[in-house]
This record gives structure tokens, C-alpha cells and sequence, in this order.
């Protein structure tokens, strides 16, 4: 675990951390009480990720998470935070209308959710326009490239992104891309280990994998499936440190 005092983590310390080390530890909050006892631990980065769709709403993927949602959970988070670099996951159509309206969009998550920083998904010729604007805006961006949760309806289903040679040269190029476009770090999502550790090799900002090997940067897990706190789909790249959910069913029984 990480050095656990009371500096705040930044965005300069972050890129510091990519030559000097140690490896980022970040995980997903979505509630005051989570975020505060991943912050006393000592975790760098708390994304409050659109996953909370499927692991706190209920919903069957990420599509149907709207803004107001993110910045209803953002802002719990942020309260319980106070080491803790916040990142707020920009959710599926936030960011594909115009410029202005992702500027807005973004700048809500740092005006009103108390987040540092967005995360956005993708790297195609207009995702990165929209994230040039952003750091023109002064909005700190976090990018992701492989496995794009969002795309669901386009990809039919979850898959490992990168093992095909074609795949694997737009995921290095979509990073540098990314790196260009001014982000400060890089979410590799489900693409093989050889893939990540030549893009952590390659651009110069961290890569946060998850389901992408121990080459990056940092890695990043959805709090839920860690402390095993779900019933459902669990990757096969999760470790579950804790059964949660055997615990309070247990406890509830009791009662």
C-alpha cells in the first residue's frame, strides 16, 4: 500500500510517480463512506467510475448513467476524501454532441462534484479534439483506450481488445494520441499484457491497466468485485481480497 500521509495527491505527483515510483493504487467509490475508508488506506486515485450503473443502480451496463447521477455520487465522494485525487468517469453521450456541451459537462464535475480531473473514453480523430478542449479548458483528462465499456451496444459483448496485431498497434497509437492531446494518464482496459507494456514502455504519462498485467503504471479495480461485495459477472482478472457480501448476508440472518 502506499505512504499513507496527509499530502495531497496531485497531478504533477502522479506524473512524478512514473519514473520514481511506487506503482499508482486506484480503485472505484461511489459513496461517502467507501471513499473515506479508501482515502484513510492510502489509495492515490478514487475514480467514481459510470460503473456504479451496473454495481450500485442497477442497471444492466453503463449506457443508461446519466450526468445528474455522476455528480449526485462524484459529490459524495468528494466529501469523504481529503488525500485522495478524485476522478470523475464521464458516462455515455456527456461527451458526443458538441464541444461546448462536453466543456460543461466536465467543468460540472469539478464546479459541483469536487472532482480534480474527468476520464473519458476512446481516442478516435473528434475524441481527441474534445480532450484538447478540455485541457484548453483547464479540465484535467484522464484518457482510455482497449476495452470501452461504453461501446457495449456497438461491440455485442465484453472482450480482451489488442490480440490481433492491427488491434494492438491502434491501442499504442491511441494512447500516444492521447498523450499528445494532453492527458495525464491512460486506462488500458482488457488488452493482453505485451500490448500495456509496450504502451507504458512508449507514451510518457502512467498507465492505469485493469485486466492488463503488471507492466503499467498502476492498476485499478472496481472497489465491489475486490472486496467481493457482488453476485454477479466477475472478471477473470479480479482478485477478491475480502467476501463481503457472505459477511452481511451472514449478518443479516442473524439478525
Amino acid at each position: 500500500m502506499t505512504d499513507t500521509r496527509d499530502d495531497k495527491v496531485t497531478i504533477p505527483a502522479l506524473l512524478a510517480r512514473k519514473t520514481a515510483g511506487p506503482k499508482i493504487v486506484c480503485l472505484t467509490a461511489y459513496d461517502y463512506p467507501t471513499a473515506k475508508l479508501l482515502d484513510e488506506g492510502g489509495v492515490d486515485l478514487i475514480l467514481v467510475g459510470d460503473s456504479l450503473g451496473m454495481v450500485v443502480l442497477g442497471y444492466e451496463n453503463t449506457v443508461p448513467v446519466t450526468m445528474d447521477e455522476m455528480i449526485h455520487h462524484t459529490r459524495a465522494v468528494s466529501r469523504g476524501v481529503r488525500r485522495a485525487l478524485v476522478v470523475g468517469d464521464m458516462p455515455y453521450f456527456s461527451f458526443h454532441l458538441s464541444p461546448d456541451e462536453t466543456i460543461r459537462n466536465a467543468s460540472r464535475f469539478l464546479k459541483e462534484g469536487g472532482a480534480a480531473a474527468v476520464k473519458i473514453e476512446g481516442a478516435s480523430p473528434k475524441r481527441l479534439k474534445l480532450v484538447r478542449d478540455m485541457v484548453e479548458a483547464e479540465i484535467p483528462v484522464m484518457g482510455h483506450v482497449g476495452l470501452t465499456p461504453q461501446s457495449i451496444h456497438h461491440l455485442g459483448r465484453f472482450r480482451v481488445k489488442g490480440t490481433r496485431a492491427d488491434e494492438a498497434r491502434r491501442i499504442v497509437d491511441d494512447a500516444l494520441g492521447l498523450e499528445k492531446a494532453g492527458v495525464f494518464a491512460v486506462v488500458l482496459e482488457s488488452v493482453p499484457v505485451e500490448v500495456a507494456a509496450e504502451v507504458t514502455r512508449t507514451i510518457k504519462v502512467p498507465t492505469i491497466g485493469i485486466g492488463a498485467g503488471p507492466a503499467c503504471d498502476g492498476q485499478v479495480l472496481v472497489f465491489h468485485d475486490v472486496m467481493g461485495f457482488t453476485t454477479g459477472y466477475m472478471p477473470k482478472f479480479v482478485r477478491k481480497y475480502a467476501d463481503i457480501y457472505a459477511v452481511m448476508s451472514g449478518a443479516v440472518a442473524a439478525y
